[in-house]
């Protein structure tokens, strides 16, 4: 099994990306970071809009902001941040039903997105439902006790918390806030930090600079792949298998997802799944590439033995 991810260092990341064009292009090979872009990259870059969406809220233009985020989940329909963001860009258009419907979208994707559970409870204020918002609070209470304060996201659930509580009490509550790490240029660091702890096989640090890096760069298939991988690893096949399927529903040829998704289903047993894999990458790299030669030595050594 691959125990590392063929890019080793955040400067590797830095000096070949930029903000304006995050990470690497959605064809790029290996774990999805270090290559250069393929000549079969996709008509539509949901990364594009996503930026563009984010630059509209925060110019508090809600409607183009909306529409952005709207284009990006017609292809990425999971993507917690996205619905999130659109949840947001629905408030600022004083639309609670709308910001409701996207929130809860979001947390169908990630239950434990603190930002959409907190402008979910604070959209059921809105529409006169407080009983339905208390139920969202204690969902945060909850959450809180179990962080206590040694959790990344102790400080967000608190603020959460309050806002929630203020807004039920009859109080002015803050529309939940845009992240503040969706803004900037962090996201390069963020993503060459995460593939650095895979390398040293520290998964946890990596899901948590991997998830910081998809706020920043929204659905891209180099960070869907790698939340694949990492997930893989942390022995929850299906949670990876559901981000490999993310990222190649936005970039199909995406190399390293192709492989990646093909090692999990030698794995499983599904050796036709990953010939099938395979056929893909031999299509897409008409002059060979290690991609195709990795799975296809997974599939030469079968699925591992039982026990």
């Amino acid at each position: 099994m691959s125990s590392s991810v063929r890019l080793a260092t955040a400067g590797a990341i830095l000096s070949l990306f930029v903000i304006s064009a995050p990470l690497g292009a959605a064809g790029g090979g290996g774990g999805g970071g270090g290559a250069m872009p393929s000549d079969s990259g996709p008509q539509y870059d949901p990364v594009v809009d996503y930026q563009k969406g984010v630059a509209a809220l925060q110019a508090s233009r809600f409607g183009d902001a909306k529409r952005a985020f709207d284009r990006v989940l017609a292809v990425a329909p999971k993507d917690a941040n996205t619905a999130y963001l659109a949840g947001l860009a629905s408030d600022g258009l004083a639309k609670p039903k709308d910001a409701r419907k996207y929130y809860e979208k979001a947390l169908r994707s990630d239950k434990a997105h603190v930002e959409a559970r907190q402008g979910l409870a604070l959209a059921l204020v809105k529409l006169g439902e407080p009983a339905k918002a208390q139920a969202e609070l204690d969902t945060l209470k909850t959450a809180t006790a179990t962080c206590a304060s040694a959790c990344s996201s102790a400080a967000k659930l608190a603020a959460a918390v309050q806002a929630v509580s203020a807004a039920l009490a009859g109080q002015q509550a803050a529309t939940p806030p845009l992240p503040p790490r969706v803004i900037g240029s962090a996201g390069n660091l963020l993503y060459g930090e995460a593939v650095a702890l895979i390398n040293l096989h520290r998964y946890d640090a990596a899901l948590a600079s991997l998830y910081r890096a998809g706020e920043a760069f929204g659905p891209h298939p180099d960070v869907l792949t790698y939340l694949g991988f990492t997930h893989r690893k942390l022995g929850q096949p299906d949670r990876a298998e559901d981000y490999y399927r993310q990222a190649l529903a936005v970039a199909p040829d995406h190399r390293g997802a192709l492989e990646y998704y093909g090692e999990l289903k030698v794995e499983r047993g599904d050796l036709a799944g990953a010939r099938a894999n395979l056929a893909r990458l031999e299509a897409i790299c008409r002059f060979g590439c290690y991609e195709a030669e990795e799975l296809r030595r997974w599939i030469a050594a079968g699925p591992p033995a039982a026990g």
